[in-house]
């Protein structure tokens, strides 16, 4: 997703720190710019106001809290709790960005432990919540897709 070119460079600042959705927009393009689940997600994010994307970030920064706390207190991944989560990730991303099946949901999991950039970005919150997300992930796709 791409953030509306109508926020000024402060609001994109403080809603996105030092990420910039623009600088990985022609890699997400020439990946999946000719799925359904690239033009939904263009077609919803052009139109999100700067309370819409805090909206947006406040409920993705809460699922990865719950998550995280799931996995220090113990929760293996593959428990109710984890994969209740996951599923509750996977419906956040359909209903802010595109139809999240759940053959998608586990390439956004694998993506999130093959990809440095995002595997970083996830284990900010706390060391090893992107594997534990890619294990929830695709537990929660098993008992849904079993």
């Amino acid at each position: 997703m791409s953030a509306p070119l109508d926020l000024t460079p402060q609001e994109r600042a403080e809603l996105f720190g030092g990420f910039d959705p623009d600088d990985h927009a022609a890699e997400a393009e020439q990946r999946w710019g000719g799925t359904q689940s690239w033009a939904d997600a263009m077609r919803r994010s052009s139109a999100y106001t700067k309370q819409d994307w805090q909206r947006f970030m406040a409920e993705a920064s809460d699922i990865s809290s719950r998550m995280a706390d799931a996995m220090r207190s113990g929760e293996p991944a593959d428990g109710e709790t984890a994969m209740n989560l996951a599923e509750e990730h996977r419906a956040h991303i359909t209903r802010w960005c595109y139809e999240c099946t759940y053959e998608i949901h586990r390439g956004l999991g694998d993506m999130y432990v093959s990809d440095p950039r995002f595997t970083a970005s996830i284990d900010a919150t706390a060391p090893g919540l992107a594997a534990y997300y890619q294990a929830a992930i695709t537990a929660n796709a098993d008992r849904h897709t079993a």
